[in-house]
Parts: structure tokens; sequence; C-alpha cells
């Protein structure tokens, strides 16, 4: 539940960007503040959803997919983008039988 509402969130950051820039003029202080926002809620899914899954640690497939993932979102891909890319990474890799 915590990866979603993360996911979420970093999504609702970068979706809310272009849509106010337009209208609500930010200050570069506050402008790197959102960055560095934007970057800890990416580092907090990664850590949250890409290591454990439940009490147990997923294995080396998922935190793979979830680091291509969180490099292409960090690169501003495109979110269809960040969310294949991550899911072939996880899928080629236990395709290969990474666990």
């Amino acid at each position: 539940m915590a990866s979603v509402v993360l996911g979420a969130g970093t999504y609702g950051f970068r979706l809310a960007g272009p849509l106010l820039k337009a209208r609500v003029r930010l200050s570069p202080r506050l402008e790197r503040l959102m960055g560095t926002a934007v970057v800890v809620l990416l580092a907090a899914l990664v850590a949250t959803s890409g290591l454990m899954d439940g009490h147990h640690f997923t294995g080396p497939a998922r935190p793979a997919g979830v680091a291509v993932g969180a490099l292409l979102a960090w690169r501003r891909a495109p979110f269809a983008l960040v969310v294949v890319a991550a899911a072939a990474t996880t899928a080629g890799l236990r395709l290969l039988a990474v666990p």
C-alpha cells in the first residue's frame, strides 16, 4: 500500500509541474525544494517497493527493475516508458531465472 501512495505522489508531482507552470509563479528556491521533494519520494518508493516483499528480501530482479525505473524517472523519461522499462527489466531477469 505504501508503494502505491508513494508512486501516486511521485506521479502527482510530475503531472502537477507542467499543469501549474503556466498558472503559478514559484521562486527559484521553492522550485529547487520541489525538485528535492520528487527525489525524496522516488528514493522512498525504491526503498519500500523495490527491496522488500512483506518481511522478506525480494531478490535482485525487482530491485534492478525499480532501479531502471528510478533512473529513467530521474532523467525525466515519459511515465509510460518508466513503467514499461522497469517491468521489462524485472520480467527479463526472472525469465533468466534470477529471483
